[in-house]
């Protein structure tokens, strides 16, 4: 039994819709993580997490537990609108040598710093986030390094976000 020029269209129509339906279903990821595991077992991991739904990106931070382990459970979390968003930009483009965060809640105080630094030996970028509970005012901290290569990825989905939050 053969497809008329006519019935192939539509048949290859319709595999294409399942297609791009099953694609669609298996949403792409919106975030961005930068890990630096390391053999002392001090090392850490910086994600990023575009929320358009929020308006925001959420910028989570958590210490290495293990050889490749994190401690998600103790991680530090930040809610970045877009002047955050611009301020880390600009360090990332050159336009600054740093940029520092800090947001003040009931809760806790929560800090990001990112930095660039005129070292060949070492990584250009060095980031850190930490957070103080007010209660406590015990502070955790997350500090890794940030390579070019790294920086230029990060710095494609911040404008990418931007973009999306802005809604152009």
């Amino acid at each position: 039994m053969g497809f008329t020029s006519q019935g192939r269209l539509f048949y290859d129509l319709a595999a294409m819709n399942a297609k791009s339906a099953s694609t669609a279903a298996a949403k792409p990821s919106t975030e961005y993580a930068i890990y630096k595991p390391n053999g002392r077992g001090n090392g850490g991991v910086i994600r990023f997490d575009l929320n358009r739904a929020k308006g925001a990106v959420f910028v989570d931070a958590a210490t290495q537990s293990g050889e490749k382990q994190f401690d998600w459970e103790s991680k530090i979390t930040m809610k970045w609108g877009l002047n955050d968003l611009g301020a880390v930009l600009a360090t990332l483009q050159g336009r600054q040598e740093q940029a520092k965060l800090f947001h003040q809640s009931e809760k806790a105080n929560s800090a990001f710093e990112l930095t660039y630094r005129d070292d060949p030996q070492k990584a250009p970028f060095f980031m850190s986030m930490s957070r103080q509970e007010g209660a406590t005012k015990n502070v955790k901290k997350v500090t890794i390094p940030v390579t070019h290569a790294e920086a230029a990825i990060l710095e494609t989905a911040l404008r990418a976000a931007i973009t999306r939050l802005i809604g152009w």
